[in-house]
């Protein structure tokens, strides 16, 4: 590909061949891959700190909490910074404050003490918030409107590896090869190595970016001749539920995730050893990345909303599965429900997103910002678990699918409000 296309400008309204954004594209998967790595290490750290510290399930779900509480903190500022200082400096500055949370990792294992790996994952989190503030509308722009969705959950599915990877990753990393003895003699020594070589690769990968030449989406910088100039984002109705939905979405996601480890723990469920339940627990991130290959393609096709709504609906019938049986059946079916929530995130923020213009970057701001649901969901769902059962705490995640399937049903009437409005 010649420079000359490599650093053409993206216009507003433009039908663009997608075939000219294959490198920027591909460039985009590393960092949706990388940070589906990293969050998803988190779901064995929680049972691996869980010992170290002899956590009960609210203490534990503090890890989810710190490190999806910077969605909250971060994404506005992040929203603002990208407007500033456009998509590909924004990425870069992710991949640093990424890579310290990481280093930090090491003086709270030399120190042990629970609170410095909490403010280690925070930093870390701030650095991810503003790679998805930056790479999610990027991505979603490389193209034309129309195959948004589709090209965002290509991007999803390679975010969806990291996520199948890390946890496989992890337990062996974490736990090692000794099974049930490897957690009974816990140790927080086992995080160093992990997360300074993840550090590494962060700062590798800042390094590329700071070299490449990608292009710029015109349509997302100017606003003099935008026809959402003067418009308040709380005017969107689309996007202002879209932002719950996000929510909804991806505290239910992160807690189910969090929750599976010690779920399949139990007696009556699997009575798995913590390591072996890690690699179980990859099948549940795996059925995610098969589902947003699937997705990719099949939204060429389907509504986006139908698809919504399609997907929820059967999440919803998994949680009751598996909130009302025993061994096999409960455990194949909580992790089924990773395939059904595929092409949720990527369809959600690029329907919420439609049609913002120049608004877009800090639109993808307040989407991102309610990505906190990973901090909160999890959390009560930690209630939960400790006040009653870790099976019937299930309930909190299902709950989040009623409000999914509500926007996929409303979506389109929500978003012509909005363009009405602009027209």
């Amino acid at each position: 590909m010649s420079e000359i296309n490599m650093n053409q400008t993206i216009a507003a309204g433009t039908h663009n061949n997608e075939k000219n954004f294959f490198f920027p594209l591909a460039a985009m998967t590393t960092l949706f891959f990388l940070w589906g790595f990293i969050t998803v290490f988190n779901d064995v750290l929680i049972p691996r700190l869980k010992s170290v510290f002899d956590l009960n399930y609210t203490e534990a779900m503090l890890i989810q909490f710190c490190f999806f509480i910077a969605y909250f903190v971060v994404s506005l500022p992040a929203g603002s910074l990208v407007k500033r200082l456009g998509y590909q400096k924004g990425i870069i500055i992710g991949l640093i404050v990424a890579a310290c949370g990481c280093l930090l990792f090491y003086p709270a294992v030399i120190v042990h003490q629970y609170w410095i790996f909490l403010t280690a994952l925070f930093v870390m989190a701030s650095g991810i918030v503003i790679l998805q503030v930056s790479a999610n509308p990027y991505v979603a722009a490389l193209g034309t409107s129309k195959t948004a969705s589709s090209r965002l959950n290509l991007a999803q599915a390679l975010n969806s590896l990291g996520t199948t990877l890390g946890p496989i990753a992890g337990g062996m990393l974490l736990f090692g090869a000794g099974g049930a003895m490897a957690v009974e003699a816990a140790s927080a020594d086992s995080v160093k190595v992990p997360y300074l070589v993840i550090a590494g690769v962060l700062v590798a990968i800042a390094v590329v970016f700071a070299f490449l030449k990608l292009p710029t989406i015109e349509a997302h910088v100017e606003t003099v001749d935008c026809k959402v100039k003067d418009k308040n984002l709380k005017e969107a109705p689309h996007l202002m539920m879209g932002v719950v939905a996000i929510f909804c979405y991806v505290g239910a996601e992160v807690s189910i995730g969090s929750f599976i480890v010690n779920y399949f723990a139990e007696e009556h469920i699997g009575g798995l050893d913590a390591p072996t339940a890690a690699k179980l627990l990859g099948y549940y991130w795996g059925g995610a990345m098969v589902g947003r290959f699937i997705g990719s393609q099949a939204l060429k096709y389907v509504a986006p909303s139908k698809a919504l709504v399609f997907n929820s609906v059967f999440v919803m019938l998994l949680l009751v599965v598996t909130m009302s049986t025993e061994g096999n059946v409960a455990m194949v079916a909580v992790l089924a429900i990773g395939l059904f929530n595929s092409i949720m995130f990527p369809t959600i923020f690029t329907i919420a997103i439609e049609g913002l213009g120049s608004l877009t970057s800090k639109g993808s701001g307040w989407l991102c910002l309610a990505i906190v649901g990973g901090a909160i969901i999890p959390l009560l769902q930690g209630v939960v678990a400790d006040s009653m059962h870790i099976q019937i705490s299930f309930i909190v995640p299902l709950v989040c699918y009623v409000f999914i399937a509500w926007y996929g049903l409303n979506v389109v009437k929500l978003s012509k409000q909005w363009h009405d409005k602009i027209a």
